[in-house]
């Protein structure tokens, strides 16, 4: 489970600032770090507390079409009501329908460019209400892609483009500590303590969603969050790309 202490990028006090792209079945926006999407068993503050504010008319709030870790920051896909939303949920439950690509900055030095993750992953414990995954020939079948965007001077950072083909629970995070390089900032499989840390480093960049049979595919991408772009830069992101 995400650390208790992950720091908020920032409250949402403007939903509606944060909306990346609308139209009359979805909506996309820029989910801050730290925030929650659903309410859990301790409370507090989530997305859901916000999504009444993005009904633009209609009877009921939207509702997130797909997952995104509480400390990940970035496109969030929600269906605007019932039918869009069964649409939604069936083409994110398609492997390889969605395209995603999330930034992620991770620890370590990758000795290619670019390259395939294909580990199966399974949970580390039976108990239902755990998240925490392994890798485990066993598993489920997942699959990633991954290129280098950019690495620090002293090479001990590196910011990847990350794709995930299959959509299993932490599953990036999870496949880049097995390569090697964990993601800075991640509490339960990377080296960041539980307090304290930089926050994972973990943005969901884009979204290309192939939701209208005879329409181009949806393409929304989300800028570049403020608490990863210190480590970007000095990977050599620069604020115009």
């Amino acid at each position: 489970m995400p650390s208790a202490d992950a720091p908020v990028e920032h409250r949402i006090t403007d939903i509606g600032a944060r909306l990346l792209y609308r139209d009359a079945l979805v909506l996309v926006i820029d989910k801050p770090a730290g925030l929650p999407v659903h309410p859990g068993p301790k409370g507090g503050e989530t997305l859901t507390d916000h999504l009444d504010a993005l009904r633009f008319g209609l009877p009921r709030r939207p509702e997130a079409a797909h997952r995104l870790d509480r400390d990940t920051s970035g496109c969030l896909a929600l269906g605007r009501h019932a039918k869009a939303l069964a649409r939604l949920n069936k083409l994110f439950a398609a492997s390889g329908t969605v395209g995603k690509t999330y930034w992620a900055i991770v620890e370590g030095d990758p000795s290619e460019d670019e390259g395939r993750i294909d580990l199966p992953l399974a949970r580390r414990s039976d108990d239902p209400r755990s998240w925490w995954m392994k890798t485990d020939p066993a598993g489920d079948p997942s699959l990633t892609t991954w290129r280098v965007l950019g690495r620090s001077p002293d090479r001990s950072l590196a910011w990847l483009a990350l794709s995930p083909v299959t959509g299993r629970t932490h599953q990036l995070r999870v496949h880049c500590a097995a390569m090697g390089w964990p993601i800075l900032g991640d509490t339960i499989y990377g080296t960041a303590p539980r307090s304290g840390g930089p926050g994972l480093q973990l943005h969901a960049r884009a979204l290309t969603l192939p939701l209208y049979p005879k329409k181009p595919p949806i393409v929304v991408e989300a800028p570049a969050p403020g608490h990863m772009r210190e480590r970007m830069e000095m990977c050599g992101y620069e604020a115009d790309e």
